[in-house]
């Protein structure tokens, strides 16, 4: 898979070489002001079925919205890296915050980059909140933007 750049109202599905049976299959087309476009391409060596294709380009979609998650996201400009392991940690001091009322605080979170690093200490119900309940609406938007981008894919348009 690699992005290339082409002209808008390109193929989606090309058989670009009869004698090998050569396809090429293109998705998330991007195109400019001045009429150029730029699109992720893969290739294979024979016409494949859309039931692979749909499997390859939603297997895109949910790395790019996977990648959005673990690194788009900041808090007080400092980047937070959201993995499955940070998002159960913090949803864990948050849960035992709420429970305690407070009382399990001050927690301490590293924000940031290795090279970089940001110490957050949450010192009380309010600040905790603030940080936990903007990382889930984070979440929250990356995916609903990623349902709606998958959902608006005409398979379609890859039969020939």
């Amino acid at each position: 898979m690699k992005r290339v750049e082409g002209t808008k109202g390109v193929s989606l599905i090309e058989c670009v070489n009869p004698v090998k049976d050569k396809w090429r299959i293109r998705w998330d087309v991007v195109v400019a002001d001045d009429g150029s476009a730029n699109y992720m391409e893969e290739e294979f060596i024979h016409r494949p079925e859309v039931a692979v294709i749909k499997s390859m380009v939603i297997g895109w979609y949910n790395q790019k919205i996977d990648e959005e998650i673990l690194e788009g996201f900041s808090f007080e400009n400092s980047m937070v890296y959201l993995s499955s392991e940070n998002q159960f940690n913090y949803k864990v001091a948050y849960d035992l915050a709420v429970q305690t009322q407070g009382k399990s605080l001050p927690v301490t979170f590293k924000f940031g980059t290795d090279s970089s690093p940001v110490y957050r200490v949450f010192q009380n119900l309010d600040d905790i909140t603030g940080f936990y309940t903007s990382a889930i609406a984070y979440i929250q938007n990356v995916l609903q933007k990623g349902w709606t981008k998958k959902d608006s894919i005409d398979f379609s348009q890859y039969n020939l």
